[in-house]
């Protein structure tokens, strides 16, 4: 919940401050006035609504930006915005450095888009918690921003919603039952997909989907990460356990598949791993 005055505006940087995220600027406007950016701004655009709505043009489409929304533009994007109705309070952050286009890219944030989120979301009210910050600390070196910007990046990941898409967290706690069968059938090596599927009771493919949104990887692939992870913690914990005992505790029917496996994860064999501690 923004408590401010009318209008707040911090400048925390210039954009060749050698950091790889970094915070140009940020503030709360109490009454949002038209904004017409023919050639875009310098730097990542970030603005969200705290109160009213807003109509935005982008990318050549025109959406309303309601509470619990917000765009988030790459530089030089062309864009226009004016308040809907009433006034229009929002909450906006510019941001670059130089591993700033590599970071959003690899979290898929790169490209111009409309990000909704529950208004119990913890990022509703990241962005109050930021401002204070910057009130509070003379943070000359820029790095308590460097890290503020990067937890909003991470939180709007986690939290936002884009197209019909839910959000990372949304995913996460549908497929909690299932990451806990996981954990405790990791051993038996008869678990395939279609069984996972029948604990969540969705479909293969849709299973798949949730767990390329959440993790990046397909539900199988996650289950083999799980499989090495536990045989780490294993070789590690019994240095006695031959690799095959090994591979077979976490679900692995042969020694030769659980080395040709953990080579491929790891970089290195599960006895070359073992040596290392």
């Amino acid at each position: 919940m923004f408590i401010s005055p009318r209008h707040q505006r911090y400048f925390m940087t210039s954009r060749d401050q050698p950091l790889p995220l970094y915070i140009e600027s940020l503030g709360y406007n109490g009454n949002q006035e038209k904004v017409s950016r023919p050639v875009g701004y310098p730097c990542y655009h970030w603005l969200q609504t705290v109160k009213g709505a807003g109509e935005f043009k982008f990318a050549g489409s025109t959406v309303v930006l309601g509470e619990a929304s917000g765009i988030l533009l790459p530089p030089n994007e062309p864009h226009e915005y004016v308040r809907a109705q009433g006034e229009w309070e929002t909450f906006y952050i510019t941001f670059g450095g130089s591993q700033c286009p590599a970071i959003l890219e690899s979290l898929s944030l790169g490209e111009a888009a409309l990000h909704q989120w529950e208004q119990s979301s913890p990022f509703n009210d990241y962005g109050q918690e930021v401002l204070d910050s910057i009130r509070s600390d003379q943070d000359l070196s820029g790095l308590e921003a460097s890290a503020d910007i990067y937890r909003f990046l991470i939180l709007l990941k986690k939290h936002g919603m884009t197209g019909n898409r839910s959000s990372i967290s949304h995913a996460v706690e549908r497929l909690a039952p299932l990451i806990a069968f996981m954990e405790q059938h990791y051993a038996n090596p008869e678990i395939g997909l279609e069984h996972m599927a029948d604990v969540t009771g969705i479909s293969s493919r849709h299973l798949n989907t949730l767990f390329k949104q959440s993790f990046g990887m397909t539900a199988y692939s996650y289950f083999i990460l799980l499989r090495i992870r536990k045989a780490k913690e294993i070789m590690t914990g019994d240095t006695a356990l031959t690799i095959r005992e090994t591979a077979i505790r976490v679900g692995f029917r042969d020694a030769s598949h659980f080395v040709a496996t953990f080579r491929r994860i790891e970089g290195v064999t599960p006895e070359q791993f073992r040596n290392l501690y």
